[in-house]
This record gives C-alpha cells, structure tokens and sequence, in this order.
C-alpha cells in the first residue's frame, strides 16, 4: 500500500505539528509506505495531492483543519481514490460530522485499519461551478452571508494577528451591516430576496461548531440551505451563539430549505467553502451523492 498523507505544519497554530511523526508510524504499521506531500503555497500542494492520485496512490490523506481537507477533496472527489482524515486544526468541522476521532494519532488508526479491512464509507460532496469558471468541490458549509463578509475582511486586515484579526473584523462588518440582494433556484425554483445570512451545507458546521444548517446529513443526496431575513445588528449578534446547538432554525426569521443543485446570485458577494475562499457569485452547486470514499469504519 502506498499512501500519500498531505500534512499541514500550521494546522490548529501548528500546536500539532510534532505529532506528524507518530501519525507518519501509525498509517504505516501495516506495512503501507507513506509519502509526505508539501509545498510552498496552497496551489502547489493541492497540484501535488493531484499528482499522488494521479500516478496511483492506494490512499490520501488530509492531516490539517479543514482548509487542508478542502485541498484534498479537489484531488479525490469522484475518483474512488480512499481519501483518509487525521484532524489537526482548529475547528475540524468536516472530520467532526463524519465521525472520525479528534485525536491525530487516533484517527490515523482508524484509517490505518479502515485501509487494511477495506472498509470504506460513501460521502456526498458539494460540487461548484462559479460564472467565472472556478471548479470546486467542498464537504462542509459554503458560506455566502455575513460570515462571508467577515472572513473577506479578515483576510485584508494585517493587524492584529491571530484569533483578534477575526474578532476585528466581526466587530467592522456589523458597523457596515446591510442587507444584500440574492437570486436564488432551488432545484428550478426560483426566488428573489434580501437577507444578511445565507449558508449551503453538506454537513451541519463550520466555524469550529457553528451548527449553520443542522441536521445536514452527508448521505441523504441533497444539499441543506438556510436564509436569513434581514436582521439588524443586536438581532444577529443574539441569534449568533444559537447556532452553537443549532436552535436559531427555530425563529421565524430563519428559513431552511433542502435541494439538490442550488444557483445563488448576488452582486458583491464572494462566497467561501470549506473556510476557503472560492469565488463570486454567481455559483450553481450541486450534491453529488457518494463523491467521497472515506476511509472510516460504516456507521
């Protein structure tokens, strides 16, 4: 067996980084030869996931958060490849709601063991198609509201660093708080609307376990969408920690909707996936039910 495991040493603030040696021993234990793929940039290390595929790799697997599982998705999403998870950032969403344990060297067993035994498990994946010509698939939440907006400020702002950029930019885009004008076709059904927070998911969190869309199951071949009408600043910054358990689906402000291909438009919005930055609407996204083989025990 030949694996490729693309590692990200500033994953989870690189607080993981000195486990990459036991992880590196563990998926090899049965005799697997593992290949550790790096990169100067994101591009050269997604190229370089692509490449391990292509040339006939028996596995990928991800060590990061979820932004490095996004690079990995773009390199095995409907190839059949078995694509394995060793959670080591911060949030981790997508490793979370698949099930897998949060401990590195305890989820490289598991998909040390699921590769021996065979045993894999079939995942939907989001596939995006952006007017631009941007290609991406993502396994999460694709955000493309408010919390869009703060991640774009985020990314612009060089100080300070760290958690308080985030914070910095949540406190900025609620003083600049507006409602954006979105078209949206749900499966041919079409509608117009103003809102502040619109979310696509595949699975229910992103964030760090920001429950967006609840009850979004990764097998069911649709897609979960939830809208929010126009809320002003106090209102949104009260529902925010609901979403934590997921109850803010339960105020009449907030619709959720369930479809499986999504066109959504909206002038001036950029929309992130995955917690990466993919492209401007408008998107056309589409469930694409068992893209995924996960290296992880049925369940």
């Amino acid at each position: 067996m030949n694996i490729a495991l693309l590692a990200n040493p500033t994953a989870g603030k690189g607080r993981r980084a000195a486990l990459l040696p036991a992880v590196v021993e563990r998926l090899g234990a049965g005799g697997a030869a593992v290949s550790v793929l790096s990169g100067a940039t994101a591009a050269e290390v997604r190229e370089g996931a692509r490449q391990a595929v292509a040339d006939g790799c028996d596995a990928l697997v991800a060590m990061g958060g979820d932004g490095t599982v996004h690079l990995g998705l773009q390199a095995v999403a409907g190839s059949g490849v078995p694509f394995g998870i060793v959670p080591a950032g911060t949030g981790n969403d997508f490793a979370v709601r698949v099930g897998l344990p949060l401990s590195p060297v305890a989820a490289a067993g598991v998909v040390a063991d699921a590769l021996r035994d065979g045993a894999r498990r079939a995942i939907d994946l989001a596939r995006l198609e952006g007017a631009d010509g941007t290609r991406a698939w993502f396994g999460a939440v694709l955000a493309a509201g408010f919390d869009a907006f703060v991640n774009e400020r985020a990314n612009r702002i060089r100080w300070p660093r760290g958690p308080q950029r985030y914070n910095r930019a949540i406190v900025e885009e609620l003083a600049t708080l507006r409602p954006r004008r979105y078209r949206m076709s749900l499966d041919g059904a079409e509608s117009e609307f103003d809102s502040v927070l619109v979310a696509v998911g595949n699975t229910e969190s992103y964030g760090g376990g920001f429950r967006i869309v609840p009850g979004a199951d990764p097998t069911d071949g649709l897609l979960d969408v939830v809208v929010a009408e126009p809320l002003g600043r106090l209102t949104l910054m009260w529902l925010r920690p609901k979403v934590l358990k997921g109850t803010h689906v339960h105020d009449r402000r907030v619709a959720m909707h369930r479809a499986r291909t999504i066109e959504l438009a909206g002038d001036g919005v950029t929309a992130y996936a995955d917690g990466e930055r993919i492209c401007p609407l408008p998107v056309t996204i589409t469930c694409v039910p068992a893209a995924l083989s996960l290296l992880a025990p049925a369940g």
